[in-house]
């Protein structure tokens, strides 16, 4: 079973997620969704989420069923990045077409862990109207 791991903040589910959500499960057979706890949030985005990291997880889960998703959401790590990866072992991690994330140092990372996961990044769904930080 070929296992997908997708990351987010998911703050105020939107169709942008919806189809982040849609092209990650396409991937594989099990899509795990990490949602980001509110103090990485913090930290990362400097600035808090409108909704708490339960609300959001909740929301996630209940769009997974919507969409008929094989798959679950979790609850990110505090502070360890590389916890989940360790956790889960995915065979793809599936990044948003705006996640600032360096994907040479995340392949150094999973080469670390003994890791041969695969990266795709996944294509914006009209990014101009369903974006978060334009839709706050």
């Amino acid at each position: 079973m070929n296992i997908v791991l997708a990351f987010g903040t998911f703050d105020h589910f939107h169709p942008g997620h919806a189809a982040y959500l849609k092209q990650a499960s396409s991937l594989g057979d099990y899509l795990i969704v990490v949602v980001a706890r509110d103090v990485n949030v913090q930290k990362i985005k400097n600035k808090k989420a409108r909704q708490t990291e339960e609300q959001r997880k909740d929301e996630i889960e209940k769009q997974i069923k919507k969409f008929d998703i094989k798959g679950k959401a979790v609850l990110g790590f505090k502070g360890r990045r590389l916890s989940v990866l360790k956790k889960y072992k995915p065979d793809i991690i599936a990044l948003g077409y705006d996640q600032q994330v360096d994907e040479h140092i995340l392949y150094e990372e999973l080469k670390s862990l003994n890791l041969k996961t695969k990266i795709k990044r996944l294509n914006s769904y009209y990014p101009e109207k369903y974006k978060s930080s334009l839709m706050r």
